[in-house]
């Protein structure tokens, strides 16, 4: 649309917000007029600017617009989204974000602080649980293992205390000193300190560890004394005596630490994410054995209600839990013996709340969660569900809400219950602005926002707004093809599988005791209700086991080396064997949505090795030989390389007192990252950085004939990635592109067949186009011999499976099972499945 379009002078009541030329990342000098109190969903292919406008434009104008209206000093407590590139925002009502970010990682955020209701929980056993005779009455502060109040004074709240073992700190007690056999102390030269330390000391360092007296062990591994001596590096033993008695001049004066105050001290005080990583390795942690893991002081645990402590009501899931409190809520005579009538009426009223909060939440599908359900075990989706609901029960009226892909995680029968709850928000007078691939939801919409005609570059204009119906005749839309059914699937007859890999006495969260066959060298979807136990089954247990039997360390392809920590949840022991298959499977990989970097060093060129090559083509120009520049000059890490001022980055931060730092694009290197003397070489007339910032599909034309560039930027092509920039920061993609971008990366590799791959809901994030694109490179890989399961909830992408897997039938206690298994045709005519009624059109 025109950016000249002029905007009404009554704009606030007309019931429009009107946009006025919005150029945020890709988008073209937007203008558009979006209605006020109607269900607006914005689509479009990934990367076409959907999440530019809705979030970047509309929702980060609604959140400065809130901000310059509170006190400078409270600013400060915000995270502010930086103000957006537009003309002019008119009719914006205030807004609220419920986007798809992941929790906090740590164990302290749980389901229950996420959605409020532990304070409502803490409230109810201060004021009206049961407490023991002579016992004092508490505040609700002393019910929460996070505050000093109510943490258990040996583990701090954490349910767990950390310790080092003589095994973890010695794996290998067959090793000397000298091999090391202390593996927790550091690597290179420290280490070596400490081993030398040890023969001034006295100690046989060429002894295996087994045998060296119990005494000597102890002392070194769990001695806080810090003795001082000279060490005399490269002697022998026998040498250094000799040194000692004759009082030689030392190489230097070395500090000894024993090995448990050197992991407990690192990984406490150390700076660097990688050593923490490292220490972390040795240490082991056990159930508190003050709180048995409950994470609260014993007088908090003493009160009950209904008979149980706070922390076992906290894992019941909320299903079970509305059952427990509706007498309460009811205010039954049998629940009310003994107590004041003051004791009643709060307890029915706490209680009566807290009943009409977690409907809300079983009304999304969130029945089979309990309170202390850490966020970081949770889906995007299932995060973004609880904050949903804790809107749904808000009562704001006149609001936007602006959602990110609500339907994300959720089986068709789930996204039933998401649209009734985006309904209540509605008809209670607020605006709903969604991004959003599921066309269950886009077919739901009053207006649709449609953006493209691709991503990238190519995309960042708005195609359609208006009506649903009226998308049909804009032939650029991707999005018409799949929403009116002119896409229909291609008849095809399901693969034979070649074998079967099969598990039995598979236990895990909801599974109990499953005996489960998958088919090897086909496409697998595993379906179900979110909640029903595909993840725990798929992405759990199965990889564990494969993972075992094959003997690697970690299935996971090359995930981002995150920093530990230990406030997650422990992990869950491993229940149920492989009993036949494994002669099929040669190797696994799991390719996630993980992030493939934490920082913006990390980018899609460096990930895929893609930056190795192009980095060589450079050292090999004449003009690189003539400099002596190697391949290490063109990397934005290394120092002779890289420009001083930013140390790479390309740009600098700007700090303003009580407003969001400001990210400026660095004054030495214009944001290039590297110093004039590196961007004087160039490679068929482009500098590195100007390489750095093309797309993909510009970078496919510029390397022709460079075989080794070609093959990796033809593959990311292929996935969808033809927009991304070869410099595109880490901290910029999506989950969705960042799991295509492991897949480009093992698609590259020279496949060799009996590989088990396992993706979660590889679709999330993806428009109908860019799953179908997907689809045909997971079936590359079938072809090539190997073997694909996937975890789906998006049903054209089941229905083009060759075998489903249909988990349930409901989630949490109700789930667990196989309801049934077969080709996706025998699957849509089981009557059990809840998925077969969803999956039957896409068949027809």
């Amino acid at each position: 649309m025109p950016s000249k379009k002029t905007t009404p002078a009554n704009a606030a009541e007309d019931g429009f917000v009107h946009v006025r030329g919005a150029r945020e990342h890709n988008l073209k000098n937007v203008s558009l007029d979006i209605p006020r109190g109607q269900l607006v969903v914005f689509t479009g292919v990934s990367g076409s600017g959907k999440s530019s406008l809705a979030f970047g434009t509309l929702y980060a104008e609604a959140q400065r617009r809130y901000l310059e209206s509170v006190s400078p000093y409270a600013r400060r407590l915000f995270h502010q989204m930086p103000v957006p590139e537009v003309d002019a925002i008119e009719g914006l009502p205030p807004a609220v974000a419920l986007q798809q970010q992941r929790g906090t990682p740590t164990a302290r955020s749980s389901v229950g602080s996420v959605s409020t209701l532990s304070n409502s929980l803490r409230m109810l056993y201060s004021r009206a649980g049961d407490y023991p005779e002579g016992q004092e009455l508490l505040y609700a502060e002393s019910f929460s293992p996070n505050t000093p109040q109510g943490a258990c004074p040996r583990c701090s709240g954490m349910g767990r205390v950390f310790e080092v073992t003589e095994q973890s700190m010695v794996p290998d007690d067959s090793l000397t000193i000298r091999e090391r056999a202390i593996a927790a102390w550091p690597p290179a030269w420290h280490g070596q300190n400490l081993r030398d330390i040890l023969v001034t000391l006295g100690y046989d360092v060429d002894t295996p560890w087994r045998d060296l007296p119990r005494k000597d062990r102890d002392w070194i591994l769990y001695t806080d004394e810090s003795p001082s001596v000279p060490v005399y590096a490269g002697l022998t033993p026998k040498e250094t005596r000799a040194a000692l008695r004759r009082k030689d001049t030392p190489s230097y004066q070395g500090t000894f630490t024993g090995v448990r105050r050197y992991v407990m001290q690192t990984f406490a005080n150390t700076e660097s994410a990688s050593m923490k990583k490292r220490v972390a390795r040795y240490m082991v942690s056990t159930a508190c054995p003050e709180c048995d893991g409950k994470r609260l002081r014993r007088e908090s645990l003493s009160v009950t209600f209904a008979g149980l402590d706070i922390a076992e009501l906290s894992r019941l899931p909320l299903a079970r839990l509305a059952e427990l409190l509706a007498p309460y809520a009811q205010q039954k005579d049998k629940v009310g013996k003994g107590l004041h009538a003051e004791q009643l009426i709060v307890r029915r009223r706490i209680a009566d709340d807290l009943a009409a909060r977690i409907e809300v939440l079983l009304a999304l599908g969130l029945g089979y969660l309990a309170l202390d359900r850490s966020t970081p075990s949770l889906s995007p989706g299932e995060l973004q569900r609880l904050r949903l609901a804790t809107q749904v029960r808000s009562s704001l009226f006149g609001v936007v809400y602006v959602l990110d892909e609500p339907s994300a995680g959720l089986h068709p029968a789930d996204t039933e219950a998401l649209l009734d709850a985006l309904a209540q928000l509605k008809a209670a007078g607020n605006s709903l602005f969604v991004v959003e691939h599921a066309l269950d939801v886009i077919r739901q919409a009053d207006w649709i926002v449609d953006v493209g005609p691709l991503a990238g570059e190519r995309g960042g204009q708005v195609l359609y707004s208006g009506a649903p119906d009226g998308l049909r005749d804009v032939a650029a839309s991707q999005t018409r093809r799949y929403l009116f059914n002119e896409a229909a699937l291609a008849s095809r007859t399901p693969r034979e599988p070649t074998g079967w890999l099969e598990l039995e006495g598979v236990r895990r969260n909801n599974l109990q005791d499953l005996a489960i066959a998958f088919p090897l060298g086909v496409l697998t979807s595993v379906t179900g209700v979110s909640g029903s136990g595909k993840s725990s089954l798929v992405s759990q247990v199965l990889v564990e086991l494969v993972s075992a039997a094959l003997g690697q360390g970690s299935p996971v392809v090359e995930e981002a080396a995150d920093e530990p920590d230990l406030e997650r949840d422990e992990a869950l022991p491993l229940e149920g064997r492989i009993v036949a298959g494994m002669e099929g499977v040669r190797r696994l990989v799991r390719v996630d949505q993980k992030p493939i970097g934490r920082t913006p060093r990390s980018n899609l060129a460096t990930y895929t090795g893609l930056f190795d090559q192009v980095r060589k083509l450079f050292a090999a120009t004449p003009d690189a030989k003539k400099r002596r520049y190697d391949a290490g000059r063109f990397s934005f890490n290394v120092a002779k390389g890289r420009c001083e001022h930013c140390a790479g980055e390309g740009f600098v931060m700007v700090e303003l007192l009580f407003l969001p730092s400001v990210y400026a694009p660095c004054p030495t290197c214009d944001g290039a990252r590297y110093n004039a003397q590196t961007l004087e070489v160039t490679y068929r007339g482009k500098n590195i950085a100007e390489v750095l910032g093309m797309t993909v599909g510009e970078a496919i034309g510029f390397f022709r004939d460079e075989a080794l560039v070609e093959r990796s930027l033809e593959v990311l092509n292929e996935v969808g990635l033809d927009y991304l920039r070869l410099g595109q920061p880490a901290t910029e993609l999506s989950g969705g592109e960042a799991q295509r971008i492991k897949l480009a990366s093992e698609l590259q590799r020279a496949t060799r067949g009996n590989a088990l791959y396992v993706l979660d809901e590889p679709t999330t994030g993806l428009h109908p186009v860019d799953a179908d694109r997907l689809m045909v490179q997971l079936n590359r890989l079938v072809d090539a011999g190997n073997t694909v399961i996937v975890v789906e909830h998006t049903m054209r992408v089941v229905a083009g499976s060759d075998w489903v897997i249909d988990v349930g039938p409901g989630a949490g206690d109700l789930g667990g099972n196989v309801v049934v298994a077969g080709p996706p045709a025998d699957v849509a005519r089981n009557k059990k499945s809840r998925t077969a009624q969803y999956l039957k059109p896409h068949l027809a």
